[in-house]
């Protein structure tokens, strides 16, 4: 009697643990199988080449990035500039580039369903409709001239990126020959504006200035003399010249590396930390699913200059651009900002549910955020030239970013509009681009010309 009962007890045991195998298998099914149907070994859906051999992506407005031909060769849109401007957000025939829509979207664009798998009865594959612009990536790409950088551009009330784009860049319908070593393809499979760290420089003296103004009650009746240095823990940080007399406003304006530094050294090591931790840019953003690369400013043991150079953006600050944008965002939103997203909706197969805008815990607190807003006006109206964004209300900071090695200067332009028709943030890094408010400036002026104003 025994052995029967102990029997039974050991089937009921395998019972248990398959039904717990079976309902762990079904809840992997449902999570899981549309990228199960998307692994690249599937030949359904693959070439033998890799690529991807259904789907169609398209842009905003309807035009047709990349499709597959009646002879399931993956065919791109015409011009040869625009290919290589939506290079990273439409992907590479290898599918080498692994946060753009041909490697990130497969499970969409295959037109997989829990019904019918990807065996789809309406059709082959599925339209992929991005929120993206190709002819702002056009104009940021030519704006770029060859140089290494990130341009990106979104709405921060909706999330919707409009702009995406990274260089160096190829053209996918005529993949060149890379060879290792080979200076101007470096890093050329990598999204700098998702996957990518980089120094910030100057436009990181807007999060030193959010802690500034609530930590420092008197911030705004103090005045500043720059006489083109300061000496900081027996360490000298400079200026490019001497800014004289000035409020705080006419130090952001100015960019005066002297004053950010003593801000800095104020604020403390804790505090500098807790702010960029809080601005969202030592975190990671989920861009439908792509997580962003994380920022970093550590300051544990930091001398009293290395914290005057960190405020300053300096030391060894990094940011990553899609995390500057949404923060430029939140500034502009009053504090929180829609976190980005790249697939407007997709069409073909069955329905898919709404698209909901998540968005950002708080960034910034409200009556920081417009105070901050005004002074980088202000240093739009003194310093960069608001003739250069006809009809925009723009707030922004530059930044010149010293990266060492003998190289350039990266080159940064941040910020966002504050016109109610146009709720755009966007972020400019061109590397070893030089002057941040010239080079960067540049280009966020002729996206935004092109977005705003048509042109």
């Amino acid at each position: 009697m025994k052995k029967i009962e102990k029997r039974a007890l050991i089937c009921l045991v395998l019972v248990f643990a398959l039904l717990a195998g079976l309902a762990l298998f079904l809840v992997r099914f449902l999570v899981y199988g549309a990228q199960w149907a998307a692994f690249p070994a599937n030949r359904h859906l693959y070439a033998s080449t890799g690529t991807l051999a259904v789907g169609r992506v398209l842009d905003r407005d309807g035009d047709v990035l990349s499709w597959v031909d009646e002879s399931g060769t993956r065919q791109y849109y015409a011009n040869a500039m625009v290919r290589a401007a939506t290079l990273h957000a439409v992907g590479d025939p290898a599918g080498a580039i692994g946060t753009s829509a041909l490697a990130a979207f497969a499970d969409l664009l295959s037109g997989y369903n829990l019904l019918t798998g990807a065996d789809n009865p309406f059709g082959q594959g599925r339209d992929l409709y991005l929120t993206l612009d190709a002819r702002l990536n056009y104009i940021a790409y030519q704006a770029l001239n060859g140089k290494k950088g990130a341009v990106g551009v979104y709405n921060y009330e909706t999330g919707e990126i409009l702009c995406m784009m990274s260089s160096p860049s190829f053209d996918p319908a005529d993949p060149p020959d890379i060879q290792e070593g080979d200076e101007r393809y470096d890093g050329v499979y990598l999204n700098r504006f998702l996957s990518s760290t980089f120094v910030p420089g100057s436009i990181f003296k807007t999060v030193t200035l959010a802690a500034a103004i609530e930590q420092l009650p008197d911030l705004f009746d103090r005045t500043f003399t720059c006489t083109g240095s300061v000496t900081i823990g027996g360490e000298t940080i400079t200026c490019p010249h001497a800014h004289g007399e000035m409020d705080i406003g006419g130090a952001l304006a100015s960019s005066c590396n002297g004053v950010f530094a003593q801000l800095a050294l104020e604020l403390g090591a804790d505090t500098l930390e807790q702010y960029a931790q809080k601005a969202g840019l030592t975190d990671r953003y989920s861009v439908d699913g792509i997580s962003t690369a994380a920022g970093s400013l550590s300051l544990e043991g930091c001398t009293d200059a290395q914290l005057g150079w960190a405020g300053v953006g300096q030391h060894n600050d990094l940011v990553n651009p899609c995390a500057m944008m949404v923060w430029m965002g939140a500034v502009a939103n009053g504090g929180k900002a829609a976190v980005p997203r790249l697939i407007l909706k997709t069409e073909g197969g069955l329905p898919t549910l709404p698209r909901l805008t998540s968005r950002t815990g708080r960034l910034i607190e409200t009556d920081t955020a417009q105070a901050l807003a005004d002074l980088m006006a202000r240093a739009v109206e003194e310093t960069y030239g608001a003739d250069r964004f006809p009809n925009m209300d723009v707030c922004a900071k530059s930044g010149t970013a010293e990266v060492g090695g003998g190289k350039a200067p990266s080159a940064w332009f941040a910020g966002f509009l504050r016109n109610e028709d146009a709720p755009y943030a966007f972020v400019v890094l061109v590397e070893e681009g030089g002057s941040g408010a010239d080079t960067a400036g540049t280009v966020a002026a002729k996206v935004l010309d092109a977005l705003v104003n048509g042109y």
